[in-house]
């Protein structure tokens, strides 16, 4: 069952991976290449993803054919999404929201590697209304 603490505790060791790929690479790189790290990292971890996972979306019972992809979606229950510009713009955010809603999870994570230190400037949590249904 997942629980806000199981999800706290996944957001820590996937920013934990983040920081890892960050030390070692760098900022300035393609998100290409930070994807391909965090898979690296993500099972040298132990932690089971899905990458480039088609976001299925149904609209009124017809189920449309998309190109969505969420970068990494986490343990089933963390859709993860990576980024290496100059800044997070709200476009961004709309969309790893509706990747959250339509995955139906209650908690979503921005990684964007372009920053100096990933861990003050480079992650932010983002959560629905989902997640104040989980249990502590």
């Amino acid at each position: 069952m997942v629980t806000k603490k199981y999800l706290s505790d996944l957001i820590y060791q996937v920013n934990g991976a983040a920081i890892e790929v960050h030390k070692n690479i760098g900022p300035g790189l393609l998100e290409s290449i930070y994807h391909q790290c965090m898979i690296k990292e993500l099972s040298l971890r132990g932690i089971n993803f899905q990458s480039e996972l088609i976001i299925p979306i149904e609209y009124k019972g017809l189920n449309l054919e998309s190109d969505l992809r969420c970068d990494l979606f986490i343990e089933n229950c963390l859709v993860l999404e990576l980024k290496a510009v100059d800044r997070i713009i709200p476009i961004h955010i709309a969309k790893l929201m509706s990747y959250m809603k339509l995955l139906q999870v209650s908690i979503g994570l921005m990684i964007n590697f372009n920053v100096t230190n990933i861990y003050h400037e480079g992650q932010k949590t983002y959560v629905n209304e989902l997640y104040r249904w989980l249990e502590d």
